[in-house]
This record gives structure tokens, C-alpha cells and sequence, in this order.
């Protein structure tokens, strides 16, 4: 197992170190669990009673916070201005150096057109399918039962776990991770409507556009993308998108937004920079939402937002017999609107007459 000095750390990822540079750690724990090979992070103040007590070899956390623990004089510490970030670093660092190496080459069972372009340094697994046409960079790794359409380009260092399906002409960044069940460029839903009083039928409309993921993008489980119409659905640089996402044709998602799992965006809609989208979250077809914009948990969007800031729609949940109360009381709200009306034009006249 890969260690690293505390020394190495800082040199590496910056902050300030209080106490032995030569403590060496091979892991990362939370504060309660962490023992003296273990790296542990404060950044929620609700854990500072934890950090005293904690057995952690170092503790990330910020200088406010370092000024209000309780500091154990054997302890280590490691001051950041995002204690969060700095971990996450540091676990990438140890992921790195202890996953097992990459063996370049294609698997024997892989199935490869001829005319594609395969880095040697890429690794191709078993049973994958690779069409005319494609690209593959430097050091890209595609697990098994993968299908990679025709004309489609991956970039250097990207990540695609099994069964992974990109349709023709898609084009995936540098750095990407596409994890196990991602469909990327899928027709879009695209229907015309043909219909009279003796009937009809929906019309296909092709889909010709593509799919295209920026660098440093990352998709979670079994979500789809699908290509654009006519113009191309586009993930920007950045993004972080989570499992069972459904993005739709033309969509087009602004650099660094994050979209946590089962949300759905209809087609033709603009996300910002900066954004984050919660979960189940529906956006209609069609809207603009504008640079860093929050939108809370199973909220609908159904008109653009110019501004940026927290938008929330849902409706927390209650106990069941007061959501029954309020249920019948948002039923009846037309009625009491217009006894709403009705009541004002009484006050009205009374207030003429006097």
C-alpha cells in the first residue's frame, strides 16, 4: 500500500502544516474512525466536538476552525482554505497510487473495424464492439460489452466502465468518466404531430446531430444524453451529472454544473455555468436558466430564470393527516377565490356608500 508523508502532501497540494512533516499516511478515514495511518477532514462545524478525540494521524480543516478545536499536542494538522477540496485531492492521490496498473491492448473477443484509430496506450475490454471511424486517444480505458458507434471520438485519459453505449458521431472529451449503463446520443424525442378526426399518427424527425462531452466531464449510471435534432446537444467542460439523468436534444449545459440523480431536462434547454441542479428535478423544454442558479430537490421549472440565486418548488413532506387537510383546502382554492372576489366587492360598495 502507497504511503505519503505529510511533507509531500503540502509540497504537492499547498496549505500549511502543523507538526511532522515525516508522518506518513496511507489512508483516509472519518474524524470518529480514523487511526494514526489515516487522514481525516473537517468542514462541517457540526463534527468540531469529534475532532479532539479523534485519532487521525493529520486533520484537514480550515484556520477558523483550527483557532476553535481542541488541539491534542501530539496531534498533526494540515490548514486549507477548502478543507473539502483539499481532501478530495489527497484521495485521488491515494486512489491513484494504489488502484492496479492499466494494461494496454485490446482484448481478444473485442470486435474492431480496421479503420479505426486506437492509441496504444488504450486498454479495450472484452466483448467491446468499435465501429468505422473512431477515435480513441492516449490512455483510454473501455471496460467490457461496450459499443462505440461509428465516428466517434474519445479523448486522452477517459474512463468508460462496462456496458457503456455510444451511438455514431458522438464526440466524449479528455478526461471523462462514463460509468457502467450510460447511453450517450440516443435520438432525441422528436414527433410531429399528424392527426385529423379520423385519425393519425406521429412523424419521426430525424435526429442528426450529436452528442458532445467537454473535457472533464463526469456521468453517473444508466443516465442518457441524447444527440440534438439538428444541432448538437452539448455537456461543457466540468460538469458532474449523476446516475438516471435523462438530457434531452439540443440541451445545452453551461461549464462546471453539477446534476444530482434523476433529474429530467427537456429538450432545446439552456443551463447555465456554475449551477446546481437537485435531485428529480423536471426542467421543461425550451427555458434559459441563467449562470449560478440552485434549484432545490424535485422543483419544476417550467419558465426561464434570468437571475441567479436559490429557486425552490417542491413541497416538503408532512404528516399524513395534514397533507389530507391541505390537499382538500388547495382543491377547493378556485372556490375560495371567488368568494375572495366576491367579498371584496361587498367591501367595496360598503366603503362607496359612507
Amino acid at each position: 500500500m502507497t504511503s505519503f508523508s505529510l511533507a509531500d502532501l503540502v509540497a504537492k497540494f499547498g496549505g500549511e502544516l502543523i507538526g511532522d512533516g515525516g508522518t506518513t499516511v496511507t489512508g483516509l478515514a472519518p474524524l470518529d474512525r480514523a487511526d494514526a495511518s489515516q487522514l481525516a477532514f473537517l468542514s462541517n462545524p457540526l463534527y468540531l466536538n469529534q475532532v479532539a478525540s479523534s485519532r487521525a494521524g493529520v486533520v484537514i480543516l480550515a484556520r477558523g476552525d483550527f483557532e476553535k478545536v481542541e488541539r491534542p499536542s501530539d496531534r498533526n494538522w494540515i490548514i486549507a482554505a477548502n478543507p473539502y477540496a483539499y481532501f478530495a485531492r489527497v484521495a485521488q492521490l491515494l486512489a491513484a497510487s494504489n488502484a492496479p496498473a492499466v494494461v494496454p491492448g485490446v482484448h481478444a473477443s473485442a470486435t474492431i473495424d480496421p479503420s479505426a484509430q486506437i492509441a496504444a496506450s488504450a486498454s479495450i475490454g472484452p466483448n467491446t464492439v468499435i465501429e468505422d471511424g473512431v477515435r480513441i486517444g492516449e490512455r483510454v480505458r473501455i471496460q467490457a460489452n461496450c459499443f462505440i458507434g461509428r465516428g466517434t471520438v474519445i479523448g486522452d485519459d477517459t474512463l468508460i466502465y462496462a456496458n457503456v453505449t455510444l451511438y455514431h458521431g458522438s464526440v466524449i472529451g479528455a478526461r471523462n468518466i462514463l460509468h457502467a449503463g450510460v447511453v450517450i446520443g440516443a435520438d432525441g424525442f422528436g414527433f410531429a404531430p399528424d392527426f385529423s378526426a379520423q385519425g393519425g399518427e406521429w412523424v419521426k424527425i430525424p435526429q442528426v446531430g450529436r452528442a458532445v462531452l467537454e473535457d472533464d466531464v463526469e456521468i453517473g449510471a444508466s443516465t442518457s444524453i441524447d444527440r440534438g435534432a439538428m444541432a448538437d446537444t452539448v455537456i461543457e467542460r466540468g460538469c458532474k451529472i449523476d446516475n438516471q439523468v435523462q438530457i434531452g436534444h439540443n440541451v445545452r449545459v453551461g461549464a462546471y454544473t453539477v446534476i444530482a440523480g434523476c433529474a429530467g431536462i427537456a429538450g432545446s434547454t439552456t443551463i447555465g455555468r456554475y449551477c446546481m441542479i437537485g435531485g428529480a428535478v423536471g426542467i421543461a423544454g425550451h427555458v434559459t436558466i441563467a449562470d449560478r442558479v440552485t434549484i432545490t430537490a424535485k422543483s419544476g421549472v417550467t419558465k426561464s430564470i434570468s437571475k441567479p440565486g436559490i429557486y425552490s418548488g417542491s413541497i416538503a413532506a408532512t404528516p399524513h393527516a395534514e397533507w389530507n387537510k391541505n390537499a382538500a383546502i388547495v382543491h377547493n382554492l378556485d372556490k375560495m377565490r371567488d368568494r375572495i372576489k366576491q367579498l371584496e366587492a361587498i367591501v367595496k360598495d360598503l366603503q362607496n356608500t359612507k
